[in-house]
């Protein structure tokens, strides 16, 4: 958890471009939400994306992004909320960490398999899951106590469950 009376969201896209997702999550009625959520700082990672937003920083709400960096595990471990694009890494790193996760299915991709891994992961209460456009209404919905945590440390399982979910299993 974040620390000083902080509630930070840390929005990960990896090392992709995932604009997207970095406008929908930076949007003024996304940041609001935020705030009216509790929580009171956005820091996000825009990966090798085009769009940089605006850094804020005020008593009750800032933003700050970064492109890339050696590890994002610190960002992860200080986050309230993780807001991921659905890479497999991305993914199993916030739920390896324990934490409440949405994760956002980039639309753009074609023959996306990230589809099927966020959404058995969601089935089996994992985490929420939901495009750009439902975003906001994912994060106002979400009950968060619900979610069950995804057991740590057996990477042959994760591996296990990917080839069953790309139907090499």
């Amino acid at each position: 958890m974040s620390n000083r009376g902080e509630r930070l969201v840390f929005v990960t896209v990896g090392t992709t471009k995932f604009d997207s997702l970095i406008k929908t999550a930076t949007s003024k009625s996304c940041c609001q939400l935020l705030k009216s959520l509790g929580y009171n700082k956005l820091v996000l990672q825009i990966g090798n994306g085009d769009y940089e937003p605006d850094a804020l920083e005020n008593e009750d709400f800032s933003v700050k992004c970064f492109h890339l960096k050696n590890s994002i595990q610190d960002d992860i471990q200080s986050a309230d909320l993780v807001i991921s694009h659905a890479g497999a890494g991305s993914i199993l790193d916030a739920l390896g960490a324990g934490k409440h996760l949405v994760v956002v299915i980039n639309e753009e991709l074609m023959g996306n398999h990230q589809t099927e891994l966020a959404s058995q992961l969601a089935n089996d209460g994992h985490l929420y899951f939901c495009t750009c456009s439902t975003l906001e209404n994912t994060l106002k919905t979400a009950d968060f106590s619900i979610l069950k945590p995804y057991a740590p440390g057996k990477p042959e399982k994760f591996a296990s469950f990917l080839d069953q979910v790309m139907g090499y299993a």
